[in-house]
């Protein structure tokens, strides 16, 4: 939740205003919380309950539990979204410098913003390297942010490693070249292969 809540939080710490942009974040975000509370039975107050949840463009003519409950269930949903924008808005405070290296990155090639940038120089590099690429890889981040401030478990190259590749030979063992063949089409080709034997001599 914190992660999609991340475009909006964004808008309100560097813009210092929102706009439409983020709706389909909020509308995920409002799904998930009500999901939560209402299908996976997540919530301490609602309780160890589980309601089947409307799917889009369903109507909903009668609820399966009481109004109060239904209240209760509003509340907490905007509890817990509450919740979640307030932490991200800390994390995104916290690292803003970070953030501010790479947001350039987020904005949409069609829309143009006004940014104030503290480090000129930082800047010019990630618009430079976008300005190559159109795009930043892992590898890029790295070089702009540093490494993860915490040990990774395993590397990419770790991950994919005995995973095989185009280059490896995937041909099939002869006995199943045609195993997606219909069978009288096999036995057909099978008969056609053989020889006719050569006439023996009489005596």
């Amino acid at each position: 939740m914190c992660m999609t809540l991340g475009g909006r939080v964004s808008e309100e710490i560097f813009f210092e205003r929102i706009t439409t942009g983020a709706q389909d974040d909020l509308q995920k975000v409002t799904q998930s919380a009500y999901a939560q509370v209402v299908h996976y039975g997540m919530n301490d107050k609602v309780g160890n309950v589980s309601f089947e949840m409307p799917q889009p463009g369903d109507m909903v003519l009668d609820k399966p539990y009481s109004e109060s409950t239904a209240q209760l269930i509003d509340q907490e949903v905007r509890k817990m979204i509450e919740q979640a924008h307030k932490h991200t808005t800390e994390l995104l405070t916290k690292h803003k410098e970070d953030v501010n290296k790479v947001r350039i990155a987020m904005i949409n090639h069609s829309t143009f913003f006004v940014i104030f940038i503290n480090n000129f120089h930082e800047f010019m590099q990630v618009a430079e390297r976008l300005l190559k690429q159109e795009i930043l890889s892992r590898d890029d981040m790295i070089e702009l942010l540093g490494s993860r401030p915490f040990p990774e478990k395993s590397t990419y190259e770790e991950f994919v490693e005995g995973t095989g590749s185009f280059e490896e030979d995937t041909s099939l063992p002869e006995g199943l070249k045609n195993w997606n063949e219909s069978k009288e089409s096999t036995t057909k080709t099978d008969s056609n292969s053989v020889q006719p034997p050569k006439n023996e001599q009489r005596l």
